[in-house]
């Protein structure tokens, strides 16, 4: 292997990693590998993507959490421009760590990619001016399969990184985003107990 670090205590959390990819430069530019199946399938990321999306977003965007409802999906999830901090929540019925999230910052300085595994609830809020984010999933998109929780659920108590000069009432989210449930209405709906 070789070609990629990988942190599995992603604040003690099963299955979420966080893969970092030897660069290779000179004064020419770099050149890195972003996904290599035998490295990562090495690493315990035995997963067949089938699907690459990439979005867009400027400063004080965020986005989540969300989840998919029937058709859950891994994601690798990288920033080719600009920095956002990544999160992740444990929505896996009868994991110990149900509940509890985590969070890295990717940039396009850092190169960091972060693996979330299915049945987490996923967000990201942009830190740079402007940041294009990169995923790669396990399954196709699917219309209305996906469920969410708000991001600023006082019980997840998720720490987001506000960028300096914003308040909450700065962040941009979606109308879908801010009519999001809390994480209690989740379990509500799920009948699963922390």
């Amino acid at each position: 292997m070789g070609k990629i670090k990988v942190t599995e205590d992603c604040g003690g959390i099963s299955g979420l990693k966080v893969i970092e990819p030897a660069v290779f430069g000179d004064e020419r530019g770099y050149f890195m590998e972003t996904y290599n199946y035998n490295d990562f399938a090495e690493a315990g990321i035995d997963c067949r993507f089938v699907q690459d999306n990439q979005s867009a977003s400027r400063g004080g965007v965020l986005r989540g959490l969300h989840f998919q409802i029937n058709y859950p999906q891994d994601k690798l999830v990288r920033v080719i421009r600009g920095e956002v901090f990544d999160v992740a929540v444990d929505l896996r019925e009868g994991s110990e760590t149900f509940g509890k999230w985590y969070g890295v910052r990717l940039s396009e300085e850092n190169r960091k990619q972060f693996f979330v595994p299915k049945n987490f609830a996923h967000g990201f809020l942009v830190l740079s001016d402007y940041a294009e984010f990169c995923y790669k999933v396990t399954d196709f998109y699917h219309p209305n399969d996906e469920g969410g929780i708000r991001w600023n659920d006082e019980e997840l108590a998720v720490a987001w990184p506000i960028p300096d000069g914003m308040t909450e009432a700065d962040l941009v989210l979606s109308e879908k985003d801010r009519a999001l449930k809390g994480f209690a209405e989740y379990r509500a709906a799920h009948a699963v107990h922390s």
